[in-house]
């Protein structure tokens, strides 16, 4: 299975979410985008997104850089 970085450290919300819709775009079912952001609006910004967009949150791990992987649906 294929993943993918988006770097979006020291990026404000809602670009990183911009960002992400942008790169899910250009990828296949099942394949996988790791995240990075600092932005404390992330993390529920991602859970928003996840369930209006449908594309799965398969790892979440917060502190003071957010690593997030999401599986394309």
């Amino acid at each position: 299975m294929s993943q993918q970085t988006l770097d979006c450290r020291n990026i404000h919300c809602p670009l990183p979410i911009v960002r992400m819709t942008q790169a899910v775009r250009s990828m296949a079912s099942g394949e996988e985008l790791e995240v990075l952001a600092t932005d404390a609006a992330f993390e529920p910004d991602l859970e928003a997104w996840s369930r209006k967009t449908g594309h799965e949150i398969v790892h979440l791990e917060v502190g003071d850089i957010v690593r997030a992987v999401v599986r394309v649906k």
